[in-house]
């Protein structure tokens, strides 16, 4: 079988070397060298590529970046990295000064509701479709990708540096070990969240509420090896946020970073709903961010939002699927970047990418940790021949190629949906009159005193000829949806707290779905 490489890290060291300086440098690549030797005992092929580097980047014919700032250019040369290896992980060494998140525009970017211009994320580096904004370019992914983030603005290498060693030291666990979960809830959701944890772990009776529960989690809890987070997060802080089931504005601290540092197990795998939850941020003199917290205390990994993250309060959606996609197949021995390719896809696939705020959820939320790393150890049903290289832990020859089977089918998977999903656009006309006295009394009965309304275009996707007529008529489709924010009048007012969370979102929307000018669906929505 000829050469192939299983892993490939993609880094700036000229972007390292201002962050560290040659010393630092040198010992994040020394770090990186001992990562690439113990996967090689694993049986993976690594291989580090510098995107500032013409020698690294000559085999794939890959384009040098030279501003390490620039989305464009380094999705033009991830991508170019990876067409000419086609590596099974793709890894992402730094923070987004080092290599950037992709600056896609937040389709519910409504200032002060939403204010998020963009909706920073990772998923287009791991799709084939080339440099854009426009986050339902991305519907389609096809490459499992990560980022091991440093502390962004940061000058301690020795970060960066633990982070390698967790995953050059890295063992698989006991299926039942990561069945015992961390699951916290703002009172407010826990009805959402009983049911999210359900759906992932087969019950919700070990769910903790923030009222009544504290934010002094014990040992015990803080150290089971799966974590499932439903709070409210806010931009540039280091904690998570309750609220009382009343919907009273207090946010009592649900999460920590400055607690949790030191208390978190090593292979700890967490799933973030809240807003903000996985921005990587200069914590200048304060405490680096929770996900950054996680990473440096061992955790194999960290899946969240970037941005205000959106949800209901009963049911599931939004964030809530796809943090419990993410926690399911690592369950099922996916490894950690698996489980995001396959819960994006899942994700786009189950739910509808006409609503705009299911758009912002795909193109939002990021995994952190290495992606091959695979946290639940599980056995495999096929004969296993045993290894030719000889290497002590290899994967054995069929593993290897199990896994390439896996990549054939997802990238297959990730291009019929590209092509298969509506796409949105910000409507050029305003709703009639009466459309919008309907819009307001359909918020008012919903709890909502309404504030402004976006209105989309829907786009349908091209309909194949084999597909029978009657499943494509016209009065069955979606042609337009509506955002209308607004504040709640359920009593939420009363008991504003501004000492605690007093960043955190209080947006609240209705999305309305269209067909041929009559309202036909209804889903009322909470910033996280």
């Amino acid at each position: 079988m000829p050469a192939k490489t299983d892993k490939v890290i993609v880094t700036n060291l000229t972007a390292l070397q201002a962050k560290y300086g040659s010393a630092g440098v040198n010992k994040i690549q020394a770090a990186v060298k001992d990562l690439i030797k113990a996967d090689k005992q694993r049986g993976l092929t690594t291989v580090l590529v510098a995107v500032d580097r013409a020698a690294d980047l000559k085999p794939a014919k890959a384009p040098v970046v030279s501003s390490a700032t620039d989305p464009a250019q380094n999705k033009k040369t991830v991508d170019a990295i990876y067409t000419a290896l086609a590596p099974d992980y793709l890894v992402i060494l730094g923070a987004a000064d080092v290599i950037p998140h992709q600056d896609l525009k937040n389709p519910t970017f409504s200032p002060p509701d939403d204010p998020d211009e963009f909706a920073f994320g990772d998923i287009p580096y791991a799709c084939e479709a080339p440099y854009s904004q426009k986050p339902q370019d991305f519907f389609g992914p096809t490459r499992v990708v990560s980022r091991l983030p440093d502390v962004q603005g940061g000058s301690d290498a020795g970060y960066l540096v633990g982070l390698l060693k967790t995953a050059a030291g890295y063992k698989s666990g006991d299926p039942a070990s990561y069945r015992q979960y961390f699951g916290i809830s703002a009172e407010i959701w826990k009805g959402s969240t009983g049911m999210s944890l359900t759906n992932t772990f087969g019950d919700s009776a070990a769910m903790k509420t923030v009222p009544k529960s504290s934010s002094k989690w014990p040992a015990g809890d803080l150290g089971k090896l799966s974590h499932f987070i439903n709070c409210h997060g806010a931009p540039r802080n280091q904690h998570f946020f309750g609220q009382p089931a009343t919907g009273a504005q207090v946010y009592p601290t649900s999460l920590d970073a400055a607690y949790i540092d030191k208390k978190i197990s090593a292979g700890t795998v967490a799933a973030a709903e809240c807003c903000y939850g996985a921005q990587l941020y200069n914590p200048h003199a304060n405490h680096p961010p929770i996900c950054n917290t996680y990473l440096s205390n061992g955790a194999f990994a960290f899946f969240g939002s970037t941005t205000i993250a959106y949800g209901p309060s009963d049911g599931n959606d939004q964030a809530d699927l796809l943090c419990q996609f993410f926690l399911q197949s690592v369950l099922q021995g996916a490894s950690v970047g698996r489980a995001a390719l396959e819960a994006r896809q899942k994700f786009v696939h189950k739910t509808s990418m006409s609503d705009p705020s299911n758009v912002k959820t795909i193109a939002q939320f990021n995994l952190y940790g290495d992606a091959s790393l695979t946290p639940v150890a599980t056995p495999h049903a096929v004969s296993i021949a045993p290894s030719k290289s000889g290497a002590k832990g290899a994967d054995p020859l069929a593993l290897r190629v199990e896994r390439a089977e896996r990549r054939r089918d997802l990238f297959s998977r990730g291009l019929a949906l590209s092509k298969s999903q509506p796409t949105i656009r910000r409507s050029r006309t305003t709703p009639r009159k009466a459309q919008q006295n309907l819009f307001e009394r359909t918020a008012r009965e919903h709890g909502i005193v309404p504030t402004r309304t976006l209105s989309f275009d829907v786009k349908a996707p091209a309909i194949s000829s084999a597909m029978p007529k009657a499943m494509a008529v016209k009065d069955l489709i979606t042609d337009r949806v509506h955002m209308c924010f607004g504040t709640v009048t359920d009593g939420s007012a009363r008991g504003v707290n501004d000492d605690e969370g007093s960043e955190v979102v209080r947006t609240v929307a209705l999305i309305l779905k269209e067909v041929d000018g009559v309202l036909v669906s209804t889903t009322k929505v909470f910033a996280k």
